[in-house]
């Protein structure tokens, strides 16, 4: 067979050459062990979870060691391409504060690496698949739909392996003459490698990768005749990110689990090109728990795993950021008690200290650890964060919040003074929820009386607007309140109530919370004084009113 008449015959069009690439993308100019990774989404319009959290870690490795972090967009997938799906890509992940140094933008492309969408580098893969032709490690393929179909069948009856591999690569054998016939009448065909492992498996070699996650990963060696371009002209993804990410110049590839069955594959083409291999990171799947049992998160079942759910919720960024390397890194929350105040960007992220095994997602985990962070953040920024929020979502509670600011931010700052400071605040949407009863629209009785003070309820509420005093300080208002509980027969403090029980009513709490659900509707809350000094006298007073009628 004359390889280079061959090569010559599937790619007349393709004039550089392997060599022209290596110039036109040299080696970086990088510090010595910098890291160049790259997070290559699939516009699909579904950016979810575990692309962001591949893209942390992508994030972390290049920005510690001074490297380069990129974005490329794997779009040979027509069929799956959604319109406006790399917007929302770049759009989400710059809301969770994941910025790239080079790659895909808004606006097109910035970096000298590029073309960064796979759609516009037809020609370099065509370049590299020609050479392969040209090394006799690479073959046109003519068979058709039906014929695979008959393989396949065959297989399956015989119990062997499906695929194209040794005899059942039926076109490795053709002659160059048979190649130009099928050509000349029209053939369709794709180009696949030409395999040199062996299907035995006793006689099956065995690789060997040092995965930066898992350690050393062994398995047998690949067999089979992948397709490495297709009809079309277009790349496969196992072609396609093996030439990218060489002359890209990535150093550590990010990636599920699910890709390790495909690695021997990948060995196999970065040996055949020439390449020198990547560090290849293979990622823990993110699980959850489901009725005591883990399970892979669905995009069906779970809108958690959807980027979109805590932008709609309204989770801060740095929240979520903060969640997530406490499930990247084994040790970061340890780390994080010694380092209460620290950015989360001094923390010394190592791809090493992540989980290989599942990763457990849990929401409720994540919102400990947002009331946490929100409880840090000053009540202006947080206003600010809650205004951005509304005007994408909850355009209708707007007009609460624009201009009055100043109100706001007392009511968001209502407990988080002093050693040990409320944390009732989660994330965009539950914020409103828990002030919402300082709005007059949104307020609502929402508890009932404590039982044994309903009976007095009204009696409460009028002694308490007789005496109550909008100047009166912390101590005078209580004192107020316990004056009202022991002329009714309350105990004027719990721990005398619980000692004698049968001779009073209740105690002073349960008289204080007949008055914090008329002013609040609600049983729980942060101090009443204080709410009040927000609501001001006449909307304090209004509410006490209402619930007297």
């Amino acid at each position: 067979m004359n390889y280079d008449k061959l090569a010559e015959l599937l790619f007349p069009q393709i004039t550089k050459t392997p060599a022209d690439y290596e110039a036109i993308y040299p080696p970086r100019q990088l510090p010595e062990g910098a890291k160049v990774t790259r997070l290559g989404p699939s516009p699909t319009g579904f950016i979810h979870l575990g692309n962001l959290y591949g893209a942390f870690v992508d994030e972390r490795l290049a920005r510690q060691s001074g490297g380069t972090f990129y974005l490329r967009i794997e779009d040979t997938d027509d069929k799956r391409y959604v319109e406006g799906a790399v917007e929302t890509i770049i759009t989400s992940l710059d809301f969770f504060g994941i910025d790239f140094d080079e790659g895909a933008t808004m606006d097109g492309a910035a970096g000298d690496y590029g073309p960064y969408y796979q759609s516009q580098r037809g020609e370099i893969y065509q370049c590299y698949v020609k050479e392969l032709v040209k090394k006799g490690q690479a073959y046109p393929c003519f068979l058709a739909e039906e014929e695979i179909a008959d393989i396949r069948a065959k297989q399956e009856a015989n119990k062997e392996n499906p695929g194209i591999y040794g005899d059942y690569a039926v076109c490795r054998s053709l002659t160059l003459e048979e190649i130009e016939a099928n050509i000349e009448a029209g053939k369709s065909y794709v180009v696949r490698l030409h395999s040199d492992g062996n299907q035995d498996p006793e006689k099956a070699k065995t690789i060997s990768i040092e995965d930066g996650i898992r350690g050393t990963l062994s398995m047998p060696e690949n067999y089979q005749d992948v397709v490495i371009l297709k009809a079309t002209g277009i790349p496969t993804y196992h072609f396609a990110h093996v030439v990218d990410d060489h002359l890209m110049r990535t150093t550590h590839v990010v990636r599920g689990e699910e890709w390790i069955s495909s690695l021997p594959i990948h060995v196999e083409l970065f040996e055949k090109l020439g390449f020198e291999m990547p560090v290849f990171c293979h990622t823990a799947q993110l699980m959850k728990l489901d009725n005591g049992n883990k399970r892979k998160l669905s995009k069906r079942k779970d809108p958690e795993l959807s980027l979109d759910y805590y932008r709609q919720e309204g989770y801060l960024p740095q929240a979520v950021r903060e969640y997530l390397l406490t499930i990247l890194n084994s040790n970061y929350e340890e780390w994080r008690q010694a380092n209460p105040d620290a950015p989360a960007e001094d923390f010394p992220f190592t791809a090493e200290k992540m989980s290989n095994s599942g990763a457990l997602f849990d929401l409720d985990k994540l919102n400990d650890v947002s009331k946490d962070v929100l409880v840090k953040i000053p009540a202006k920024e947080l206003c600010d964060f809650l205004k951005g929020w509304a005007t994408e979502w909850k355009p209708e509670i707007l007009p609460l919040l624009e201009g009055h600011e100043a109100y706001i931010e007392k009511i968001l700052d209502l407990g988080r003074s002093g050693k040990k400071p409320r944390k009732d605040l989660i994330y965009g949407k539950q914020i409103f929820e828990f002030i919402s009863y300082f709005f007059d629209d949104y307020f609502k009785i929402e508890d009932p009386y404590p039982e044994n003070a309903a009976p007095d309820a009204k009696v409460i509420l009028e002694k308490y607007l007789e005496s109550y005093d909008h100047k009166d300080d912390q101590s005078q208002w209580f004192d107020k309140i316990r004056a009202i509980a022991e002329e009714l027969n309350y105990a004027a403090r719990p721990k005398d109530y619980k000692k004698n029980p049968d001779q009073y009513k209740g105690h002073v709490g349960d008289v204080s919370t007949v008055i914090r659900i008329a002013v609040m509707g609600r049983s729980q809350s942060p101090d009443v004084w204080e709410i009040q000094q927000i609501l001001g006298e006449e909307r304090t007073r209004a509410r006490l009113a209402a619930q007297i009628k």
